[in-house]
């Protein structure tokens, strides 16, 4: 090991030791001296860095590991919605980057990470007041971890989906060192707020709107924002039911939506529910109270979460007002086995918490519960006013501001559960960090690259099977 990596190594454990203290209510100034400090351990140029470890990992092992958990039907599925490109691997490779982060020094700061913190799952949603703000949605792999993790995901995410876009390396690396400029601007801000002010903030539809830099993204802005506010639940409600027998059914749409027929099946149901009633706050089971089940599917959604047990449960009111709800299994985060397992026993608890910690407002039905044969969900609407930025054909300049939304919104989002303070000190009012950032971003670029290839290799080989899905 170099001198570099050796120093690097002590720091984390030694700052890992400090994050175990007692809490100190020491002054803003002491914590940013002390994260100037950590840059004597720990300088930024050790973050721009990225080669394979010595020890050989193979990426398709790796990624057929991750499948331990999921149905084995729904595998090729998975597999099929990785391979259209880099950018569709990368976001099904969660557990995959883990493993490779974990390799790198780091400061030993934690937080409450995303622990897949790419570029799509950011977006518009409802809060339960009903207005629009951006912020991080997905939280499937939420756990303490270090927060140059979520960083150095998120500008990964941004360089492999500007090289998908055919834009030069030059642009891709900038956009990468725009996230994390807005992370750092953001995370210094913050650090001089209140805890309280803190978590009050958040970033809205009309200041995105405002903050425009022409009259030409104002527009766009104002585009997609406007298709936001149409209530996608109830959008997508008579897509994917129909009327049977005078009764609203899903209508089965294999391998994306199909029921489950087994004689215990509805009695687990009831029973799950029950659990996942008990979660909620009392008000809230008032609110619930006021539905009832018509029917249940499995539902394969998104690419890193295909195969794992997915439901959608279709609901509705007295007077016939539909809810569609979310029952998405909870696995341990692809973290855990770098950052150390949950503190909470029932994964489904881990998201929740993880995501009110993160998110300035979160979803009214958010819960969780465990079915009778010990998986663990956790519950939420079905796409409730939620979109992502359309980032195909995306230009230079668009997703450069939409690097620098995500990055500021990112810093919220560690400064809740993080050491604001502590953290700006180490990053410093210079691009240094950033820059470094940028340089990693492209070198883990390439490195996606070639693990995506090689799972091109394995279907092509039969090694893997991939079902590709009609559009």
């Amino acid at each position: 090991m170099s001198p570099s990596k050796k120093r690097a190594a002590k720091a984390t454990v030694k700052t890992a030791k400090n994050a175990e203290r007692e809490p100190e209510f020491r002054s803003r100034k002491e914590r940013l001296a002390e994260g100037e400090r950590l840059c004597e351990n720990v300088p930024h140029s050790l973050h721009a860095a990225w080669k394979l470890p010595r020890k050989h990992r193979d990426p398709v092992d790796l990624l057929e590991e991750s499948n331990k958990y999921r149905m084995p039907d729904l595998v090729p599925v998975r597999y099929g919605r990785m391979l259209p490109s880099p950018f569709t691997f990368l976001r099904g490779s969660a557990g995959l980057m883990a493993h490779d982060l974990a390799t790198l020094p780091h400061t030993g700061i934690r937080v409450q990470a995303c622990g897949d913190c790419h570029l799509l799952n950011f977006g518009l949603f409802a809060t339960p007041e009903r207005n629009l703000i951006f912020d991080i949605n997905d939280f499937d792999e939420t756990l303490p971890a270090p927060w140059e993790w979520d960083v150095k995901r998120l500008a990964v995410s941004f360089a492999v989906a500007a090289q998908d876009n055919r834009l030069s390396d030059k642009d891709a690396q900038a956009i990468a060192v725009e996230v994390v400029r807005a992370y750092r601007e953001r995370l210094r801000e913050l650090s001089k707020l209140s805890p309280l002010e803190v978590w009050y903030d958040h970033l809205d539809a009309q200041t995105i709107i405002d903050t425009a830099p022409d009259k030409k993204i104002r527009k766009m802005r104002e585009q997609i924002i406007a298709k936001a506010k149409v209530r996608v639940g109830d959008y997508l409600y008579p897509k994917i039911s129909s009327q049977v027998a005078g009764r609203r059914r899903l209508v089965d749409q294999p391998p994306a939506l199909f029921h489950i027929h087994e004689k215990d099946f509805d009695q687990r149901v009831r029973q799950a529910l029950q659990d996942y009633r008990s979660s909620l706050p009392h008000e809230r089971r008032i609110l619930f109270d006021s539905y009832h089940l018509e029917d249940i599917a499995v539902k394969a959604v998104g690419i890193g979460s295909v195969g794992t047990y997915c439901f959608v449960g279709l609901f509705f009111s007295a007077e016939n007002h539909p809810l569609l709800l979310q029952f998405k299994e909870a696995c341990p985060s692809v973290l855990a086995p770098y950052a150390g397992k949950s503190e909470f026993e029932n994964q489904g608890q881990r998201v929740v918490t993880g995501q009110r910690l993160m998110q300035s407002s979160s979803d009214i039905f958010l819960g969780w519960m465990r079915g009778r044969k010990g998986r663990d969900f956790f519950v939420r609407q079905l796409r409730d006013m939620k979109m992502s930025a359309p980032i195909e054909a995306g230009t230079a300049t668009q997703l450069k501001l939409y690097a620098g939304l995500c990055g500021f919104t990112l810093a919220r989002s560690h400064a809740k559960s993080g050491d604001a303070a502590l953290i700006s000190g180490y990053l410093g009012k210079t691009d240094s960090f950033d820059r470094a950032i940028g340089k990693f971003a492209m070198l883990y670029a390439n490195q996606n690259a070639k693990d995506y290839a090689a799972l091109v290799a394995a279907e092509k080989k039969g090694r893997i099977k991939a079902l590709r899905e009609e559009d």
